[in-house]
């Protein structure tokens, strides 16, 4: 149900127009909140735009798993792998690493997924009322996501991570050969070892899905401009508003910053100090593949997913720290598309497109979700990683909690911008 119009509407701009953005907008609209939300690129056309369209709920525990420094070497030697680090990124990405190998103790690991739980717990709930104010009632699927792999190793190396998840609550199911060709007839006799994930779902077009809540927004009264953000306007220890690239200036009484790697130029202005780096992750989009592909399926081994949607089959999840300003290498894209021709060979390669989202990583993989210090009236919601999509709408509900000055019925702490400022810095 629809919170009840403010009396007296404040005005909120929030700056980022992607999934996190847009559901931020909303929550505020929904509050009674006189929204503008800025970006200069198109409605749809940002990060998780070029992702796999999963709600990934018990995606929880974090990239920094046991072992990882070992697995350092070989990145720098098999760019061809499902992650890789380009060698002239390292100097400038060594202190995330150590931050993020810092999170790699088993005590950590299970710290942060319990943290992290505490958001993913809530997201069909939270999505719910958004898309029922959407017209199309078609861009949430229905179908669980498959996991396959090479061989039972696979299945054994993830065990004590589906333990742990079975603990906090989510539910997988083992596949053999027999059922994943049930599920997936056109990977019969390809896998015989895999998972199911009945609680995740995927959505109909990650582009598709932005863009008619983006509409929706603008629906309900919402504006949505076009531009970049420049800085934020302050008086004293408040936000004013928001200077446009233009010139132009927005006045606002409560400001989101919900830019993704974007949020960085801001960083200085809310006195916040944090390593959130931008990893990229490549995609495809075969418009007519000439296969179906009836499920989001995740190919473990090859370190990419199959992502049906409705502008084409979507094949990718590779990711590469390049460091900051490195231009795109769109030959990750090339590599992962050879992987799904050996698995696919009917697939119908003749028109593709290529994309990649630079995924807002901060090292310990938990998003910031809270109220910048030096400007109490700016709120933050930026690091979600490779969940933007499955928190979008939960995150823009605790931003309008915060805005309300309601205590959020999630505890925030974990996401804390000031666990990065802590002894040692490596929070």
């Amino acid at each position: 149900m629809n919170s009840l119009p403010a009396a007296n509407p404040q005005q909120a701009v929030v700056i980022g127009g992607g999934i996190v953005g847009v559901c931020c907008a909303l929550y505020l609209q929904r509050e009674g909140h006189r929204v503008t939300l800025v970006d200069p690129a198109a409605p749809g056309d940002s990060t998780a735009k070029w992702s796999c369209g999963q709600m990934a709920v018990s995606e929880v525990i974090p990239l920094s798993k046991p072992g990882i420094l070992k697995k350092i070497p070989g990145w720098l030697l098999d760019q061809k792998g499902p992650l890789a680090l380009r060698p002239s990124a390292l100097p400038g990405i060594l202190p995330w690493f150590l931050r993020f190998v810092a999170n790699a103790r088993q005590a950590k690991i299970v710290e942060i997924a319990q943290a992290m739980t505490t958001l993913t717990e809530h997201v069909y709930q939270d999505y719910a009322p958004l898309l029922d104010a959407c017209a199309d009632k078609t861009l949430l699927g229905d179908r669980p996501i498959l996991e396959v792999f090479d061989s039972p190793a696979g299945v054994a190396h993830e065990r004590p991570h589906l333990e742990l998840r079975k603990a906090l609550g989510f539910a997988s199911e083992e596949l053999d050969a027999g059922a994943i060709a049930e599920l997936e007839p056109s990977l019969a006799g390809k896998f015989q070892h895999g998972l199911l994930f009945p609680d995740w779902r995927a959505v109909s077009d990650t582009e598709g899905f932005i863009a008619a809540l983006t509409q929706s927004f603008i629906d309900q009264g919402g504006v949505r401009v076009r531009e970049q953000a420049k800085r934020i306007d302050c008086l004293a220890d408040r936000a004013t508003g928001v200077t446009l690239a233009s010139g132009k200036r927005l006045p606002a009484e409560h400001v989101v910053v919900a830019a993704g790697t974007g949020s960085r130029q801001f960083f200085a202005q809310l006195g916040v100090a944090v390593p959130l780096a931008g990893i990229a992750g490549y995609q495809v989009v075969v418009p007519e593949p000439g296969v179906e592909v009836r499920h989001s399926v995740i190919y473990a081994d090859g370190g990419f997913c199959f992502a049906p949607m409705t502008r084409g089959l979507q094949i990718g999840g590779t990711i590469e720290f390049a460091g900051e300003g490195a231009e795109p290498n769109f030959e990750r894209a090339e590599i992962i598309l050879a992987k799904a021709r050996r698995i696919l060979p009917e697939l119908q390669t003749a028109r593709l497109e290529y994309g990649v989202g630079y995924r807002p990583f901060l090292p310990d993989t938990k998003p910031i979700i809270d109220r910048s210090a030096r400007l109490p009236n700016v709120l933050m919601a930026f690091g979600h990683g490779q969940l933007g999509l499955t928190l979008g709408a939960t995150t823009g509900r605790l931003i309008a909690d915060l805005a309300a000055g309601r205590a959020p019925a999630q505890n925030l702490t974990p996401f804390s911008a000031k666990r990065f400022a802590l002894i040692g810095g490596l929070a």
